[in-house]
C-alpha cells in the first residue's frame, strides 16, 4: 500500500473537522450593552420606582370550603373596576395575572383556594403614587366587601 493512499484520505479527514469547528464569522454589529436605554419619549433610566402587586379575590375554586366563600367576581365586574378605579390613576400602563391563591386555616382539613387577579403597576415611589394604591384598595374593599387586597412592593429600575 503507497503511503499517498493512507495520508490522503487522513489529511481530507483532519481537514474537514478542521473546517466544520471552526468558529462562526464574527457579527458585523458589536453586541448590545447590559446598560438601560431609554426612547425619545422616556428617559432612559429612572430612579425611585417601585414594582407594586396588589392581589384581588375574584372568585372560589371548585371544591373550595363554605368559609372562604365569597361571591364570584365576573370579568365585566373586574374589567368595570379597572376602567373607574386603577385606569385613570395609573394611564401610562398596568399589567394583570390571573392566578389563584391558598391558604389553609388552622385545624381545617383542607386549603381554601381563591381565584385571584394579580395588578402590577411600575410607578415612581411618590406619596401621590402611594395613595393612588390605598385608594385603589380602599375602593376594592368597599365594592365588594373583601376584607384586604395584599400590596407587595419593590424597588425597581425602569427603562423605557
Amino acid at each position: 500500500m503507497k503511503l499517498h493512499a493512507v495520508v490522503l484520505p487522513l489529511l481530507l479527514c483532519v481537514a474537514g473537522t478542521a473546517i466544520a469547528a471552526s468558529p462562526a464569522k464574527p457579527p458585523t454589529e458589536p453586541p448590545a450593552s447590559a446598560a438601560l436605554h431609554g426612547d425619545a419619549q422616556r428617559p432612559a433610566e429612572a430612579a425611585g420606582w417601585v414594582r407594586s402587586e396588589l392581589y384581588f379575590g375574584v372568585g372560589e375554586e371548585s371544591g373550595v370550603s363554605a368559609r372562604a366563600q365569597t361571591e364570584a367576581i365576573s370579568d365585566a365586574q373586574w374589567k368595570a373596576f379597572l376602567d373607574k378605579e386603577v385606569t385613570p390613576r395609573f394611564p401610562d400602563g398596568l399589567t394583570v395575572f390571573d392566578a389563584y391563591g391558598q391558604w389553609l386555616f388552622r385545624g381545617a382539613p383542607e386549603p381554601n383556594r381563591l381565584r385571584t387577579k394579580v395588578l402590577v403597576v411600575l410607578h415612581e415611589d411618590t406619596p401621590q403614587r402611594r395613595n393612588d394604591i390605598e385608594a385603589i384598595r380602599l375602593a376594592w374593599k368597599q365594592a365588594t366587601k373583601h376584607q384586604s387586597v395584599l400590596w407587595a412592593k419593590q424597588a425597581v429600575e425602569v427603562s423605557f
